[in-house]
């Protein structure tokens, strides 16, 4: 016994080791930028460069999260049909309150906390399908940022709204100001500074253009499917 638990000590020291390189190796400080008309007109050039207008006009939408999370947004009415495992949600988005289908067989409490996880999977998997949407929501700040790889981003901060207000995010764009990549400093993150891709746009039939393909170094993809 005291053999194996000298092996054990010895392999969680090195996961230790290993957590603490890959931290300072992939951890990166946020950027200090410059905010201004000169970032908010590159923001304004991303919009144009994903139709937002078209998002705008955009009555419905609906979409499954990595496969496990679906969702029904009626964007005109403010109302979205949360579905995973064995529940359903119906959220109004505008107060952040929902009621349960057959909310008859649960307990307040449960009502309460399916709601409650309904709005924190609706927060973070909206996030992924209309983030470039959103540079100019209330409490926003825009900064142009220069990444210490030498590339130019666009930093929007959430000051306020959300799951986790405070959070910044580094839009990275392509010649035509079309985002192709996303860099995060979060507080569901450990690490500062992670990129995902933003990348194999479609074109709903309102014109508005999402991606569906976010990737990260080591292939995972929050991907989103079905969505129309």
């Amino acid at each position: 016994m005291k053999k194996l638990l000298k092996i054990l000590g010895i392999l969680l020291i090195i996961l230790i080791a290993f957590l603490a390189i890959a931290y300072v190796s992939l951890n990166e400080s946020m950027p200090e930028g410059q905010a201004g008309a000169e970032a908010d007109a590159m923001a304004e050039r991303m919009l144009e460069a994903v139709n937002y207008s078209a998002w705008e006009a955009t009555d419905n939408v609906s979409w499954h999260f990595r496969g496990g999370h679906l969702y029904e947004w009626n964007k005109a009415e403010k109302v979205v049909t949360v579905k995973w495992d064995s529940h359903e949600v119906i959220l109004n988005t505008n107060t952040q309150t929902g009621i349960v289908s057959n909310g008859e067989n649960y307990s307040y409490e449960e009502v309460n906390n399916l709601v409650q996880t309904a709005i924190s999977f609706f927060n973070n998997d909206s996030f992924w399908l209309a983030a470039p949407y959103k540079v100019f929501d209330p409490g926003t700040e825009r900064r142009i940022v220069e990444l210490k790889d030498g590339r130019t981003g666009l930093m929007v901060t959430y000051t306020s709204g959300g799951s986790t207000p405070g959070d910044s995010y580094v839009w990275i764009l392509d010649e035509n100001d079309r985002p192709v990549a996303i860099k995060m400093w979060v507080q569901i993150l450990p690490i500062g500074g992670l990129e995902f891709s933003w990348e194999n746009y479609i074109t709903l039939a309102s014109g508005a253009m999402i991606a569906q393909d976010h990737l990260i170094g080591g292939g995972m993809n929050v991907e989103l499917t079905n969505i129309k």
